[in-house]
Order: C-alpha cells, then structure tokens, then sequence
C-alpha cells in the first residue's frame, strides 16, 4: 500500500479555510465523458448552500443505486472545475482503499444537510 508523505504542519486558522460541509447525494448518475470512471453526482448542502455537482471517481468501491440518499462530505469553497462536459462545483471527500480506489468518507449518524465539519 503506498503511503502519500505527511502534508507540512498548519495553524488552526488554516484549516478554518477549507469549508468542509456534510450533504446528501439527491441524484447519482453515470459520467462516461470522464477521462477515468466517474460517477456525475447531485449534492443537497441545505439551505445556506443548495444543490452543487460534483464528479466522483468512486466507481469501483460503490454503485449507483446505493449512492442516492446517502450523506457525504465535501469541500464546499473550492472554485468550479470543469472536468469534460460539467462544471463539478465541490470535491466530495474520500479514501484510497489497498488497491488505491476511492471510499467515500463516512457519517457515522446522520447529520443536517450543511453542517461545517470543525
């Protein structure tokens, strides 16, 4: 299993920067314009937020049908990026497993839609 090297030390108000909010994937659907497989998915943050797209290499460790409903984490204050044909607006979070495919990170209980993670 590789491991990436340790990022350099921050302060407190650096990770303050990066606005990591939880939200709930309302729509999940192919993305074969991607260059690696995709996923194209639809994030409800909540009010304060609203819908954002996101795309998601998550296509090995989970399918479409079990991605509809659940809560996610994601980097809400990154800009647009534009990957193919869509503008994918958060970068949802995740973990490489042994063989480096994506997992989504974890809710442990479900949470309000938009909650900061701290």
């Amino acid at each position: 299993m590789k491991h990436e090297d340790v990022a350099e030390e921050i302060g407190f108000d650096d990770f303050l920067k990066v606005d990591i909010r939880v939200g709930t994937i309302v729509e999940a659907e192919p993305f074969p314009e991607a260059r690696k497989p995709a996923f194209r998915l639809t994030i409800d943050f909540g009010p304060e937020i609203g819908l954002k797209k996101s795309s998601a290499q998550i296509t090995i460790r989970h399918s479409l049908e079990e991605l509809v409903g659940k809560q996610v984490m994601a980097v809400v204050n990154f800009p647009p990026r534009q990957i193919g044909p869509m503008r994918s607006q958060v970068l949802t979070l995740g973990f490489p497993d042994e063989e480096g495919n994506v997992v989504l990170a974890a809710i442990s209980h479900g949470v309000p839609n938009g909650g900061r993670l701290f």
